[in-house]
This record gives C-alpha cells, sequence and structure tokens, in this order.
C-alpha cells in the first residue's frame, strides 16, 4: 500500500478530515463541492484499504499465535 504517490493512513485521516470541514462550511461552488467530494471518497478508500491491511496483518499475527480470529464472535 506505501509508495510514493499514496498517503499515509494518518495522511489520508487528516486530509478527509479537512475536505470534511471544508465541505461543512460551506461557500463553495457547485464544481468545488464535488471535486472535494470525490477526494474525499478517494481518500476514505485509501483509509479502508489500510485498515483492512492491518486487520489482515493482525489476523495472521494472532493465528501464528493460536489466538482466536479478532472477527470471530466466540
Amino acid at each position: 500500500m506505501a509508495d510514493e504517490k499514496t498517503p499515509s493512513y494518518e495522511q489520508a485521516r487528516e486530509e478527509l478530515t479537512e475536505v470534511v470541514r471544508r465541505l461543512e462550511a460551506g461557500g463553495l461552488t457547485l464544481e468545488q463541492s464535488i471535486e472535494l467530494w470525490e477526494r474525499g471518497e478517494r481518500l476514505a478508500a485509501i483509509c479502508e484499504e489500510w485498515l483492512q491491511g492491518a486487520r489482515v496483518k493482525l489476523a495472521a499475527a494472532m493465528a501464528k499465535r493460536g489466538q482466536p480470529d479478532p472477527d470471530s464472535p466466540f
């Protein structure tokens, strides 16, 4: 996931917070709002990708130690 173009989870989350703040503040043209919304969607997808990767690594580490799957209800 980490490369030169893809922001870290923290960077993406911080930028997403700023995008939401700007959208909520209003005063933007429709074009600006759509552009920000699309950027927010991309940032949210990046955050989800990082989180999913972390879940996979955690599950693998727990399986290696013989612990139950964290998503398992039991």
